[in-house]
């Protein structure tokens, strides 16, 4: 399973973001009623791929990309590090093997 910048836990709490198809994430907060039906969806839909597995599963939290252009810009500013760091260190606390 990969684990994407869509759900990130972050600062000891889980973060929900959408992403515009093309270069920002937006964190969703679930101020109305239609919000927070989609962030139980996307909560849900987590809870069913990581209770599927039958005889083991490996779960992909990228590392993100650390290049940078010669003139100093994030090679990917949708892919940085620090949205999937919490989210690593946060499963391999809770015991899981890194492979």
């Amino acid at each position: 399973m990969l684990w994407d910048a869509d759900m990130r836990y972050e600062n000891g709490n889980w973060g929900f973001y959408s992403f515009n198809g093309k270069n920002k994430w937006t964190e969703q907060k679930g101020n109305t009623e239609s919000q927070q039906d989609k962030l139980k969806y996307m909560l849900n839909a987590y809870r069913v791929l990581l209770t599927r597995a039958r005889a083991g599963m490996v779960i992909c939290v990228p590392s993100g990309n650390t290049n940078k252009t010669p003139t100093g810009f994030w090679e990917d500013e949708t892919r940085l590090p620090e949205y999937y760091d919490g989210t690593y260190l946060y499963l391999k606390n809770l015991g899981i093997k890194e492979i």
